[in-house]
């Protein structure tokens, strides 16, 4: 395993979060991107405003520690308090991203499996039979 972050999830407000937490920890945002960049998904629209909306941005805040997030969208329905963020886990290889999220959605439930994404990951969501969510991540070689 690489790292561990904490990843947010917001309403709408995401970009002046991190905008504000950019002056508070005197960082700059490493990428931002918004859901209107995403190429169109089979079955999904989105509104005006939700492509104005956070997909995902990161904020290193130290050498260990990025701070992530993104606003959720009217397809995914509001954040409620308690499933506003998630435990990142960025992982050094596919077999070892497996291995967590298997073990993780072990009595859980499934939120997105682990799949090639088109932003060059190899990724899958899960919430554990605690409530816990969880986001796995291996990064694939360039």
């Amino acid at each position: 395993m690489k790292t561990v972050n904490i990843y947010l999830l917001f309403n709408g407000q995401c970009e002046e979060a991190f905008r504000y937490y950019e002056q508070v920890f005197n960082k700059k945002i490493e990428t931002i991107s918004h859901f209107g960049d995403m190429p169109p998904q089979p079955g999904q629209t989105l509104s005006e405003e939700d492509k104005r909306r956070v997909m995902h941005v990161t904020l290193p805040i130290s050498a260990e520690t990025r701070l992530m997030a993104s606003d959720s969208n009217s397809n995914a329905g509001d954040v409620l308090f308690g499933n506003n963020f998630s435990v990142s886990i960025d992982c050094s290889g596919r077999e070892e991203a497996d291995r967590f999220y298997k073990a993780l959605a072990a009595g859980g439930k499934e939120v997105m499996p682990m799949a090639d994404t088109f932003w060059g990951a190899y990724f899958g969501m899960l919430t554990d039979k605690f409530g816990i969510n969880w986001m796995i991540n291996y990064d694939r070689p360039q």
